[in-house]
């Protein structure tokens, strides 16, 4: 093997555990970003349903109020 030959193959030796471990770190980085971005959908359900059910209760009162209107003026 010539020298040269010799050099590229130590120097690979070193280099590719090395870029094995960015991978590792670049993998958990991409899972820990995934988990947040559930996290924050699952949030953003549950904001969404409590909007949603302020709302129905918005609409509730409404009706009640209105049928009361409507029973009041019927008298």
């Amino acid at each position: 093997m010539s020298r040269t030959m010799t050099c590229l193959f130590f120097l690979s030796t070193l280099v590719l555990p090395l870029a094995a471990c960015g991978l590792a770190e670049t993998a958990a980085t991409g899972a820990t970003v995934a988990t947040a971005e559930i996290e924050a959908a699952k949030q953003a359900q549950k904001t969404e349903q409590q909007a949603q059910e302020k709302v129905e209760a918005a609409q509730q009162a409404a009706a009640e109020k209105l049928r009361a209107a409507d029973t009041a003026a019927a008298q």
